[in-house]
């Protein structure tokens, strides 16, 4: 049982498409959030355990239908929740994870054009509840983000896909922080590098003013 004048723990989500930039940034916030004198415990999705990374491998690189697929990232986190996520929060860690459940809706759900009721049905099996306290948002046009993902890395199964898809990927988003924008916060990725880090400051002081640790 954690002491009762232990600070709460605290979920933050980075969400957007590949090549968005968000996993750039991520060390950045850990650094700041350290800086204030919080433990931060930075992990990702699908994967942050042994076995999600495993299903994370067959998600990335073996074809599979979209149920499959669907069934394996919630599978994975499933036990990223038990095993991470849950316990850090629970200590009084601020977790960061690059991806969390935002990304199943645009990705599966809008992007493969699942079923979205299914979907909620599996976060509500899955997560119990659990839902982060902010979500990053990393906003940038497909076109954008594929120049960027072409410069740096050869692509996985997602990252293969053509415009089209991350277009409508990019609009799952756009309909998940608009169903629950008091959690969402839309970061300008299409701008430079210390403009983004610029609003993501600014994003985490506007929720946390001051941030540092009780």
């Amino acid at each position: 049982m954690k002491p009762a004048d232990q600070a709460p723990g605290r979920f933050i989500t980075l969400e957007g498409i590949d090549g968005a930039g968000k996993s750039t940034h991520l060390a950045a916030i850990q650094a700041w959030l350290q800086a204030r004198g919080h433990e931060v415990v930075s992990t990702r999705e699908p994967g942050g355990t042994p076995l999600a990374e495993s299903l994370r491998d067959l998600v990335l690189h073996r074809p599979m239908d979209p149920l499959t697929e669907a069934l394996l990232v919630f599978a994975a986190r499933r036990d990223h929740l038990q095993q991470v996520i849950g316990p850090a929060l629970a200590r009084g860690a601020w977790v960061l994870c690059d991806r969390f459940t935002d990304a199943s809706f645009a990705y599966q759900g809008a992007g493969r054009g699942f079923d979205l009721a299914l979907l909620a049905q599996l976060e509500d099996w899955v997560q119990q509840g659990r839902q982060p306290d902010l979500t990053l948002w990393f906003d940038a046009p497909a076109a954008t983000a594929a120049a960027r993902r072409a410069a740096v890395r050869e692509p996985d199964r997602f990252e293969a896909q053509d415009e089209a898809f991350f277009g409508r990927v990019n609009a799952g988003y756009a309909a998940r922080a608009a169903a629950d924008p008091a959690r969402f916060v839309r970061i300008d990725a299409a701008a430079g590098r210390e403009v983004v880090w610029r609003g993501v400051q600014a994003a985490l002081q506007a929720r946390w003013p001051g941030g540092d640790a009780a």
